[in-house]
Formats: structure tokens, C-alpha cells, sequence
């Protein structure tokens, strides 16, 4: 079996507005409306579906998690960058000084990393 991975999709409450702030982070277009859209431009394209009700995952609560990993040239600037759209920084940090956790808008994590020069 040959397999290829289309898409991530992640479950929120505002596609379009949670799309918009990955691409402040990605630098890739935003398609879609407000019932899904999706960031295309990278190696995978992420997409965004409504989920009526939805509430975010609760970082570091218990239950089931996935997140998305990122490297960046400078993860303090980049941090603030994000800050600055809508992001939170929260206090548990388990990577030291591996890696920073994020929050979206809508709580969900997601990791920054230093790029390897």
C-alpha cells in the first residue's frame, strides 16, 4: 500500500480566524470560508473545520492531545510575534530549553523550536 498524507485538519470554532493566524505564523494563504478553510503553501496543507460548540483542549490537562511542532529563526521574536496575534504563552513548560508551548486563539498548543543553522 502506497499511502500520502493529504491533510491535517484541526477542529475549532472559527476556521477562518484561526487560519489567518497560522498564517501569521506560516506565511502561507489562507482558502476557504467560514465552515472550513485551510493554509496552503507548505509541505502539507493544514485545514480548519467548525465544530460547533467546540472548546479547546485545556493545556496541560488530562485526555487526548496532538500538536503541531514549528521551528523558527528566533523563538523569543517569534513568540512575541504571536503574542501580538492572539497567542498565550501558559505556565507549564515542559521543554526547558528545547522548546516553547504555544496556545492558538482557541487553545490549542503547538511547539516552537529553534532552527538548526
Amino acid at each position: 500500500m502506497t499511502t500520502t498524507l493529504a491533510s491535517l485538519v484541526i477542529d475549532c470554532a472559527d476556521p477562518t480566524a484561526l487560519a489567518r493566524f497560522y498564517a501569521g505564523l506560516t506565511g502561507w494563504r489562507v482558502t476557504g470560508d467560514d465552515g472550513y478553510a485551510a493554509l496552503e503553501g507548505g509541505p502539507v496543507p493544514i485545514g480548519f473545520q467548525r465544530i460547533d460548540g467546540y472548546r479547546g483542549p485545556g493545556w496541560p490537562a488530562g485526555g487526548k492531545h496532538a500538536h503541531l511542532d514549528f521551528t523558527v529563526t528566533d523563538v523569543e521574536t517569534a513568540v512575541k510575534e504571536l503574542m501580538a496575534l492572539g497567542a498565550t504563552v501558559p505556565d507549564v513548560q515542559p521543554g526547558g530549553d528545547d522548546w516553547t508551548v504555544v496556545l492558538d486563539p482557541e487553545g490549542h498548543p503547538f511547539c516552537l523550536m529553534a532552527a538548526s543553522s
